[in-house]
């Protein structure tokens, strides 16, 4: 009888025990929740008007380090801080829709964070700002297109050198073209003029050197 009351205590001591690790823990501000086949926890920061990433690390939950599954949809979210996700070597699903995500370079992180991990989560992500790409999906932008992200190509002195030759050369050219063009307008005026009057310039030259004669 006493054997059978042991094991009947210690049936129900671990069924309490279960019921206990199963029911969801405060992980401020998400809860944690452990998951059916209690292999891993489910951390849910859904809808709590979040506009910030909660600290995922072991101060939040003492099993953070074994999340399988993060809920962070429906809050004000607008980017996720560089790292924030690193940690989470265990995960599975994310869900981190209907945040106003601010599309700037900041959120490159976070992008290339979910490429990585989930296409079908960041397909799920809209811009909310800045307004050059509000609406448009997250998955669809590249760095350049991030404002902020675009760097400045580096100046070499070695490039202008060359630009400036090349304009000086050119300038040069266009100079010895546009001579050549008035001396041949010139040469044509000239061979025009005599043509439609032949005998004018004999008769200038003639009466230039009777002038001189008289001298």
């Amino acid at each position: 009888m006493n054997k059978v009351k042991i094991s009947s205590n210690a049936g129900i001591l671990v069924m309490l025990l279960l019921l206990s690790t199963a029911q969801p823990k405060p992980c401020p501000p998400c809860l944690c929740e452990q998951q059916e086949d209690l292999r891993g926890w489910i951390l849910n920061c859904s809808s709590m008007g979040l506009k910030e990433m909660p600290p995922l690390s072991s101060e939040l939950c003492h099993s953070c380090h074994t999340i399988n599954i993060l809920h962070l949809q429906n809050n004000s979210l607008t980017t996720v801080p560089l790292g924030a996700l690193d940690n989470l070597i265990y995960l599975k699903e994310v869900d981190f829709s209907n945040n106003p995500w601010h599309c700037d370079c900041s959120i490159l992180y976070f992008k290339q964070w979910l490429e990585d991990f989930s296409n079908a989560s960041l397909a799920n992500l809209q811009c909310a700002s800045p307004a050059s790409v509000k609406s448009r999906a997250l998955s669809q932008l590249t760095g350049n297109e991030l404002e902020g992200c675009r760097k400045p190509q580096p100046i070499k002195c070695l490039d202008f050198f060359w630009r400036d030759f090349a304009l000086i050369f050119v300038a040069i050219i266009v100079l010895i073209l546009a001579r050549c063009i008035l001396q041949y307008s010139k040469k044509l005026t000239s061979q025009a003029a005599r043509k439609l009057h032949p005998f004018e310039v004999p008769l200038l030259q003639i009466h230039d050197l009777e002038k001189q004669k008289s001298k």
